[in-house]
């Protein structure tokens, strides 16, 4: 997980080749410590390296991330019914 101030809030930016790997299209769950997840909308940017998720610098701020962390990330799971 990175810092990047551009990117928007609520949003996450993952290199295209990444996202195909894990099945995500539209949205990504990311999971710390196997505790906390959260949902991010996608943007796809060639720009971001193939290992790394960026988010917003303040949001991250906020969820007690900090730059350079690992996580998991993942296509949400499906909610059961």
């Amino acid at each position: 997980m990175r810092k990047k101030d551009e990117v928007k809030e609520g949003t996450a930016r993952i290199n295209p080749k990444t996202a195909e790997l894990l099945g995500i299209a539209d949205k990504l769950e990311v999971v710390l410590a196997g505790k906390k997840r959260y949902n991010f909308d996608v943007v796809m940017s060639e720009a971001v390296p193939v290992n790394e998720v960026w988010l917003n610098s303040e949001q991250m701020r906020r969820l007690g991330i900090a730059d350079n962390t690992t996580a998991t990330v993942r296509r949400p799971l499906a909610k059961a019914t």
